[in-house]
């Protein structure tokens, strides 16, 4: 209540719209929420994204609570492999129901329109490197400490 969850719930800000199968678009919403709390860290007010990371896969069983059911970690500081060049995708997990993988990017600052080409650079990746046949396109999750929502939408 006091981090008005539902609230935030409802004001759920995605691109589900535009880029998921009508088939499992409506899965995807009721899978991601906008506003995530992670008081179960106990992180200091100062704190770098290594330190968020390696708290969060300490704390891995209370994560994946947190995202919501359905979710299953397959790594931290994924490997990915383009023209010889090597990225790391901070955390990846699988969604069982949406069958999606789903790529996180821990920034402990305020999003930036930047994190979205990242974002979308990564999910380019695992669609066409990691994705298997049977599953949906991958859905990204940047994890920000704050956002200004004109900037998002």
């Amino acid at each position: 209540m006091e981090n008005n969850t539902y609230e935030k719930y409802l004001l759920n800000q995605t691109n589900f719209e535009d880029v998921l199968p009508e088939s499992v678009k409506k899965q995807a919403y009721l899978a991601v929420k906008d506003n995530y709390t992670f008081d179960f860290l106990n992180l200091a007010e100062k704190h770098s994204e290594s330190d968020l990371e390696e708290s969060l896969i300490k704390n891995i069983h209370e994560f994946l609570l947190e995202m919501g059911s359905e979710f299953t970690f397959v790594g931290n500081q994924y490997k990915v492999l383009v023209d010889k060049r090597e990225y790391k995708i901070d955390l990846l997990l699988y969604h069982r129901k949406l069958q999606s993988l789903i790529a996180i990017d821990l920034k402990i600052g305020e999003f930036g329109p930047e994190r979205n080409g990242k974002m979308e650079f990564y999910l380019s990746v695992l669609n066409d490197k990691v994705r298997l046949p049977h599953e949906n396109p991958a859905i990204g999750i940047i994890i920000c400490k704050s956002k200004n929502r004109t900037i998002v939408e």
